[in-house]
């Protein structure tokens, strides 16, 4: 009964913000539609490549703005913050002096600063701020690529460390050609793949807390995503096109099933799985279980799934056949095939050079392809932070214009 009044309160709230909207102001201190249309399209055209000069002014005023806040809430959280700072200086303490932990520490520090890396790219794919930097397909999948293809030329996957793994060289001593099979590949490149999908399942949290305080505050927030997903969740009965109708599945399996519909949703690539955090968060699904299905999804049975296919995809003869399919294309396949042939020889060669030894220079036309892509989507990425930024003090300004109108 309680709980049916808590939902009834809810919905109370919801359906008096959206009658207050079809006048000048809600609650929230947001224009009507109309309005609310016209300050999203401004705020759109505030880009770098339209008006970089402001772009950038809003951008460093945005910035100081959050450090702010960041400052004020870990000196809110100070004595959690000072013994943070009082175990980072008994650690720096025992790494500087020599004894016999310091092999320890060393292992230590490798091992975090790897898994650290891996899930910094993992949220930097999943977390948004304008555009998700597909750190998969550029760090993540190569990464898996190279350990195969290093695998089977090798016939080992125990590279010596160092130079892996910064850099792959096959080991020096005798090896059994016929060692390495699916579960040694597997393993060998199954740290690097868990941390990188429990990053994608912590980029997931922000949509989960916005939607979730919009719904315990009865407001609406000036959110593109959040309000497709109120207009669907009105229209859910109407007739929609295939995107639309694929949405409102997820939603609805995620509210029916819980735990298990979470799961289901994050364990398969799913493009749609950016609704599942404001799903979860709108209906009040618990933290634990939202997260707890996310990260078993992405970081255990998602990961699993994609690292076969990259594995199988690189395997020794797939390569291979991969190459000789390129050559039977008319006309251009023996041009098309030859800097493949080059490019793999070359890597091969490479894995053989002896630690100390020069490894030759050159750097095929594929390698140079790859790094420009790379260097471009990074760019992107960091002008996309930079947009959104920009963005949010514009609709900052914005809210606080019609606050004091209305003040007023």
């Amino acid at each position: 009964m309680a709980k049916c009044g808590a939902e009834g309160e809810l919905l109370q709230r919801r359906l008096g913000v959206k009658e207050q909207q079809n006048g000048e102001l809600g609650d929230s201190g947001l224009p009507a539609d109309g309005g609310r249309q016209t300050d999203s399209d401004e705020r759109e055209a505030l880009v770098l490549w339209k008006k970089p000069l402001l772009t950038l002014h809003y951008f460093t005023l945005e910035l100081l703005i959050t450090l702010k806040g960041w400052t004020w809430r870990l000196w809110q959280q100070r004595q959690t913050v000072f013994g943070l700072l009082i175990l980072l200086i008994l650690l720096s303490i025992a790494y500087r002096i020599e004894g016999a932990h310091t092999k320890y520490v060393c292992y230590m520090e490798k091992k975090t600063l790897w898994c650290a890396y891996w899930v910094g790219l993992g949220i930097l794919s999943s977390v948004g701020l304008g555009t998700g930097l597909h750190t998969f397909l550029l760090y993540l999948g190569p990464h898996i690529a190279s350990v195969t293809l290093a695998a089977y030329e090798c016939g080992s996957v125990d590279f010596p460390e160092p130079p892996y793994p910064e850099q792959i060289v096959c080991p020096q001593q005798e090896t059994l050609q016929g060692k390495v099979s699916l579960w040694t590949i597997l393993s060998k490149v199954r740290l690097e793949a868990c941390m990188w999908g429990a990053g994608t399942a912590i980029g997931e949290l922000p949509p989960y807390f916005m939607a979730r305080a919009a719904r315990l505050s009865g407001t609406e927030p000036d959110d593109e995503d959040y309000q497709e997903f109120e207009e669907m969740l009105d229209q859910a009965e109407a007739a929609q096109d295939f995107s639309s109708r694929a949405k409102v599945a997820v939603q609805k399996l995620i509210q029916r099933v819980g735990f298990f519909g979470i799961l289901a949703c994050a364990s398969i690539p799913n493009p749609l799985f950016d609704l599942a955090g404001i799903t979860c968060g709108h209906f009040l699904v618990p933290f634990w279980t939202f997260f707890g299905a996310t990260l078993i999804g992405k970081a255990l049975i998602k990961m699993h799934i994609q690292k076969l296919f990259v594995i199988i995809t690189f395997s020794k003869h797939i390569v291979e056949q991969m190459v000789s399919l390129i050559g039977a294309v008319p006309l251009l396949g023996a041009a098309l095939q030859k800097p493949f042939r080059e490019y793999l020889e070359a890597q091969k060669a490479k894995l053989h050079h002896l630690t100390g030894e020069g490894i030759p220079a050159e750097e095929s036309w594929l390698s140079w392809l790859f790094e420009k892509v790379v260097v471009i989507m990074v760019c992107f990425f960091v002008c996309s932070i930079v947009n959104s930024m920009a963005q949010s003090y514009a609709k900052r300004k914005r809210q606080e214009k019609y606050s004091e109108s209305k003040t007023e």
